[in-house]
């Protein structure tokens, strides 16, 4: 992929939680594609941000830090089972994540740059980037998946579900769609997306 000044276009790769977007992500980054984790970089900033870490402690009405690091099991257990809750964590760490991927953009050379974000349509990152693609997986395989990967029961893989958009609509609202499940091969879908971009980019030139 050719070098160029800034990246002039966006891509955001979602899912449902278990659905590999991960996967699809490092096929992305071998094509040379930079990646911005927003839930890894909103992990970062819930263990160092001390603005954040205080709102925490105050919206769970305990601290949460005891061990030196963030309860995680516990937040979740928390946040998920209270919707306001949740959305009072949401609205406190997204704006600082998304201000950070716009800074971030602004450091890359290649002509387009991902965001992979889980929520991207119920955290409003969508309006962040250009265009989408939807990692799509048989939801039994997916809590399969999260079942051995995070070490959780099916309910807690099931809460999580919950409290993301259904499937249907996130493929809806996507540019692109790719499957993922057992007998799936990404590989070729993902090439045929970088080829569709790098063909768009060419002709806004």
């Amino acid at each position: 992929m050719i070098k160029d000044s800034k990246p002039r276009l966006k891509l955001g790769v979602t899912g449902g939680i278990g659905s590999g977007k991960t996967s699809v992500c490092r096929v992305f980054d071998i094509l040379g594609v930079p990646v911005f984790s927003a839930d890894r970089e909103a992990s970062e900033i819930m263990e160092n941000d001390q603005r954040i870490i205080s709102r925490i402690n105050s919206i769970a009405g305990k601290n949460l830090y005891i061990n030196g690091g963030l309860d995680r099991m516990e937040l979740a257990t928390i946040i998920f089972n209270d919707k306001t809750l949740l959305e009072k964590v949401n609205s406190l760490v997204h704006p600082v994540v998304f201000d950070h991927f716009m800074k971030w953009v602004l450091e890359q050379t290649m002509p387009y740059v991902i965001m992979e974000a889980a929520i991207l349509f119920e955290s409003g990152a969508a309006k962040y980037v250009d265009k989408v693609a939807t990692v799509q997986a048989p939801v039994e395989q997916r809590i399969e998946r999260i079942i051995q990967r995070n070490k959780l029961s099916r309910d807690q893989v099931m809460e999580r579900m919950r409290n993301q958009i259904d499937d249907e609509t996130r493929m809806k609202l996507s540019d692109w769609v790719i499957y993922n499940s057992e007998n799936d091969m990404i590989i070729p879908a993902i090439l045929n997306i970088h080829k569709d971009i790098l063909t768009l980019i060419n002709t806004q030139i």
